[in-house]
């Protein structure tokens, strides 16, 4: 006796669980999902800028820079037996760090014009999609290591100076200037890179006139010769990058313009113009 053929049954379908919700048949992942935040995107800027080649590159050139040229002033002096008087012994610290700002000039457009060139800046917002978080995550990230790497090797760079050389002694206030106030002012100038490579979205450029913005208003000054443009180039002098970081060290050029902490205050206000002007590019442009 044949038995009768079975009906084809069709698998059973999975159903929803208690409190996941969906349609069946769906899936319903039990880790809980939650909006992403300002610190994750600072947690991403500092993976990526600690995992890419030009931050080791810039900032080991500039520790290169502050403590090799600031250790052979210190040496260059010594040796010449030229009395110091009351120059203070840190203020032989200035032409390191002026070169070295360039290394932090460089690294501040790098670290948005370069997603720009290689098209990660896609990849950016769309795990990001916020673009004045993405950029105050990365100013952040950018500030902090900047102002990180500044105050610590100029601070060992003046404690082997002050070693080296006999000259004034510091006060606490000046210390706290030639060393924190610097590091402020070097990382707010790299934060100024920053906003321009966000409005300028090309590397080159950027550092280009950056580097401009720092050597040329004292480079004009220079060759000012005619009486009639004397105020203007009063003016250049005294509000030129380097005479405003030499205000800092009180080795400023000029007998007049931003003297102690008042080059700090400048860069601050022309920094906060930038960054506006780059929120309000980045929501108002293209990828």
């Amino acid at each position: 006796m044949t038995m009768p053929p079975q009906a084809h049954q069709a698998p059973p379908q999975p159903q929803p669980q208690p409190g996941q919700g969906g349609l069946p048949g769906l899936y319903a992942s039990p880790i809980p999902v939650r909006t992403p935040g300002l610190g994750d995107a600072i947690a991403s800027e500092w993976t990526k800028i600690r995992s890419v080649r030009s931050t080791v590159w810039t900032l080991g050139v500039m520790i290169v820079l502050l403590v090799g040229i600031g250790l052979l002033t210190a040496f260059t002096v010594s040796i010449s037996d030229a009395p110091l008087d009351d120059t203070p012994v840190l203020s032989l610290g200035f032409f390191g760090v002026l070169l070295g700002s360039i290394c932090v000039i460089t690294l501040g457009v790098l670290t948005i014009a370069s997603e720009y060139g290689t098209g990660m800046i896609r990849t950016t917002l769309t795990a990001c999609p916020s673009r004045a978080r993405m950029l105050i995550a990365k100013s952040i990230v950018f500030f902090l290591l900047a102002f990180t790497i500044t105050t610590v090797t100029t601070g060992v760079v003046g404690v082997l100076q002050t070693a080296m050389l006999d000259g004034a002694t510091p006060d606490a206030g000046y210390w706290v200037r030639s060393t924190a106030g610097v590091g402020l002012y070097v990382a707010t100038l790299g934060l100024l890179s920053l906003a321009l490579g966000a409005l300028i979205r090309h590397s080159a450029g950027a550092i280009t006139i950056m580097i401009g913005v720092v050597l040329l208003p004292l480079v004009l000054a220079i060759f000012m010769f005619s009486p009639t443009l004397a105020s203007v180039q009063q003016a250049l002098f005294e509000y030129s990058i380097p005479n405003q970081l030499g205000a800092m060290y009180d080795v400023s050029v000029t007998a007049s313009g931003p003297t102690g902490w008042e080059p700090l205050w400048i860069i601050l206000g022309v920094t906060a113009v930038a960054m506006a002007g780059a929120l309000f590019s980045l929501d108002r442009r293209d990828v």
